[in-house]
C-alpha cells in the first residue's frame, strides 16, 4: 500500500494531533550523512513521501515507521520521546577504539552512528604512536590538540622531497588535510595526551602499521 498524507481538515496533508516524528528522523538521517533519496529508496518509500514526513506534513503507517528506524538503527520507541539534547559521555567511560599502532591507547568521545564528526583522545607512552609507515584519511579535514606532553607529526613528502616535520608541545593546536600521508608520535620527552577531530568521520579505520 502507498504511504500518503493524512487528511486534516483544518489543514490538510498535517499530521493534526498526531504525535511528530519528523524532527527526529530527519536529525538521525543528517546525522549520519545521508540524504532523503538514499534513505527513502532504502526504505521502500518515495524521495517525496520522506521529505514530506521529515517536515511533518504527512504521517506514515506503522509498518513504514518501522521500516524507516530499521534503515537508520534508530528504535522506535524514540520517535516517541523527547529529543534529548545530546549525548553525554562521563569522564572515565570513554568507549576504547583500536586503529593499530603502538604505545598507545585511543577512545572515541563521540556517537558511533554520527558521520559528521569524529573526536578521538589519544594517550601515548614516550615513543609511541601510529607507527614508521604513514597512512591517510578518506575525510576533509583534520584537527589535533596537544592536552598534554609533546608530539611530532611527520608528513611523507613526495620523492625525492623530504619528509616535514611539526612538533607540537601542550596546548598548540594544528589543522590539517587527513588525506596527506602522516604519522605521529609522542617524543622522547614523556607520554602525551592528544585530541583528534576528523571530518567527516570515518567509514573504515585508519591505515596504521602495528
Amino acid at each position: 500500500m502507498q504511504e500518503t498524507a493524512a487528511d486534516d481538515p483544518g489543514e490538510p496533508g498535517t499530521t493534526g494531533g498526531a504525535a511528530l516524528v519528523g524532527a527526529r528522523l530527519r536529525t538521525t538521517r543528517l546525522a549520519q550523512r545521508r540524504t532523503v533519496a538514499e534513505v527513502a529508496e532504502a526504505s521502500g518509500l518515495t524521495k517525496g513521501f520522506l521529505s514530506r514526513l521529515e517536515r511533518d506534513r504527512a504521517t506514515a503507517s506503522v509498518a513504514a515507521l518501522v521500516r524507516l528506524c530499521t534503515t537508520l538503527d534508530l528504535a522506535v520507541g524514540s520517535l516517541f520521546t523527547p529529543a534529548p539534547a545530546g549525548e553525554v559521555l562521563r569522564a572515565g567511560h570513554y568507549p576504547p577504539i583500536t586503529f593499530g599502532g603502538h604505545g598507545l591507547r585511543e577512545s572515541l568521545l563521540t556517537p558511533v552512528g554520527e558521520r559528521r564528526v569524529a573526536v578521538i583522545v589519544s594517550e601515548l607512552d614516550a615513543g609511541g604512536g601510529s607507527g614508521e609507515e604513514p597512512y591517510g584519511l578518506d575525510a576533509d579535514v583534520e584537527f589535533a590538540l596537544v592536552l598534554a606532553g609533546e608530539i611530532e607529526l611527520r608528513f611523507a613528502g613526495p620523492d625525492p622531497a623530504p619528509a616535514e616535520d611539526v612538533v607540537l608541545s601542550a596546548g598548540d593546536a594544528f589543522t590539517f588535510d587527513p588525506a596527506r600521508p602522516h604519522s605521529f608520535r609522542a617524543t622522547a620527552n614523556g607520554p602525551a595526551r592528544v585530541l583528534w577531530v576528523v571530518s567527516p568521520a570515518l567509514s573504515d579505520p585508519p591505515r596504521r602499521s602495528a
